[in-house]
């Protein structure tokens, strides 16, 4: 799992790196403005207060448990995009090996099947949010999970493993209102080193 700050991080690839499956103007919009402010509205709400030297995660934790959806929502939009950007790569795509391969084929009956599940889960959810591969932190089972807005499998006793941002923003200026599109090209570029990093 990476570790994520207060700070924006760097992209683990230059900003041209994915194109065309996702651009350089995307990322200026989608990095550079949308996950920026997220970061600069998380520093205005903790600074000055106990969680000022949190971790993002524990801040997470403590936003929802107190039911905080101002703080919850930028401090979990921060993590979710810190996250996204390492589930691409412009090595990325062919199939899954190793462990994640293997969890693959045993929780879904093979990689196509996972596949056509996840494309059909990111496609079909409504309005804004993210389509999660997560495993269960006690049965270790791997499961796609839709989730709205800013949610993850983190506040549910579950481990992150790959996620794609379906909001608008993430695909607008290349792919339109074609969310189907961006889902599909997302395989192009879906980075399996990272997923099998997050594994327990």
């Amino acid at each position: 799992m990476i570790d994520i700050t207060l700070e924006l991080p760097d992209l683990p690839y230059q900003i041209d790196a994915l194109n065309p499956i996702i651009s350089e103007e995307t990322f200026n919009y989608h990095y550079g403005k949308h996950h920026a402010a997220y970061v600069n509205n998380l520093n205005n709400l903790v600074k000055d207060t106990p969680l000022a030297d949190a971790s993002v995660e524990h801040i997470i934790k403590q936003a929802k448990q107190n039911q905080n959806t101002g703080l919850f929502n930028n401090a979990a939009q921060h993590w979710n995009h810190s996250f996204f950007w390492h589930c691409l790569s412009p090595d990325g795509g062919k199939s899954p090996e190793g462990n994640i391969k293997q969890l693959i084929d045993r929780d879904f009956g093979g990689f196509e099947n996972f596949q056509n599940q996840f494309s059909d889960t990111a496609t079909k959810l409504f309005g804004a949010g993210w389509a999660w591969l997560a495993q269960d932190n006690e049965t270790r089972k791997l499961e796609i999970i839709p989730m709205k807005d800013a949610y993850k499998p983190l506040t549910e006793n579950k481990t992150p493993v790959l996620t794609l941002d379906v909001w608008e923003h993430a695909y607008y200026i290349d792919y339109r209102n074609a969310r189907p599109k961006f889902v599909e090209a997302f395989w192009d570029v879906v980075n399996w080193d990272f997923a099998n990093k997050n594994l327990k």
